[in-house]
């Protein structure tokens, strides 16, 4: 399995529009966090989590090929807004997005050029199917598992993919999903920063989950400017866990 981080920023991205801290004005490239999202490589199969803004600025760095499916954790903007960039795959054929009722409805009347009986000539061919949190998808061969997690008072999810997972925009989750989420490893994980959020943990609150879960290798994201330079975080992160960068690829065991 090869995972490809395409992007470990929050809503807004990093550097912030119009901010000068330390972060923001930095030249490392690993502080550079476009919208969250990331590509899982598996059985010959190639998946996206989430298609932010940035896709078109992300996917350009990857060789062009099919993508077999796309899994949405929930509907805000910056986990969506670049379906319409999803276009130039349907050369391959419909592209199956999987997510909640909800995000599903959200979808339909944001792009309804895409999914009214009359399409609009050139819209991408996208395929919705709901998935329920707890009960297992098959795409393409691959189980991938839907893991339901609170953002705030929404309920949103997480996917697991054979001892991989990736959960993002988290506040906390149900007790019955850390069971989901036993025996991986590793865990992409969000981590907003030091300081308390109403819908996002904290860095202090992601290291409490990754100890629950038996301290799997974990890489942060989802991260601030405020979370700090990408360079410092050792200073404060156990070995077992590390900021994620755009760009990171990890390869796994299938």
């Amino acid at each position: 399995m090869k995972i490809t981080v395409l992007g470990t920023g929050t809503s807004i991205g990093v550097p912030v529009i119009g901010c000068k801290c330390d972060v923001c004005s930095s030249a490392d490239p690993h502080d550079r966090r476009l919208r969250s999202s990331a590509v899982v490589e598996i059985q010959g199969k190639r998946i996206l989590i989430d298609c932010g803004p940035d896709f078109r600025e992300q996917i350009l760095r990857l060789p062009f090929g099919k993508l077999d499916a796309v899994l949405l954790t929930h509907e805000h903007y910056d986990h969506v807004g670049g379906v319409d960039d999803l276009r130039p795959f349907c050369v391959f054929g419909a592209i199956p997005i999987y997510a909640e009722a909800l995000c599903v409805k959200h979808l339909k009347e944001r792009m309804p050029y895409c999914f009214g009986e009359n399409r609009y000539p050139g819209t991408p061919e996208l395929e919705l199917h709901e998935i329920v949190p707890g009960e297992s998808i098959d795409v393409g061969g691959v189980s991938v598992l839907p893991i339901r997690v609170m953002h705030g008072k929404m309920p949103i999810v997480g996917f697991r993919i054979g001892r991989f997972a990736y959960v993002t925009d988290m506040s906390d989750m149900p007790e019955d999903s850390f069971a989901h989420l036993k025996d991986l490893d590793c865990l992409i994980l969000n981590a907003l920063r030091h300081t308390p959020h109403h819908s996002h943990q904290t860095i202090k609150e992601a290291l409490s989950v990754v100890e629950k879960l038996g301290r799997p290798k974990t890489f942060l994201t989802h991260l601030a400017h405020t979370a700090g330079l990408h360079r410092d975080s050792a200073r404060f992160l156990p070995e077992h866990v590390r900021f994620a960068y755009d760009g990171l690829v990890m390869n796994l065991p299938e």
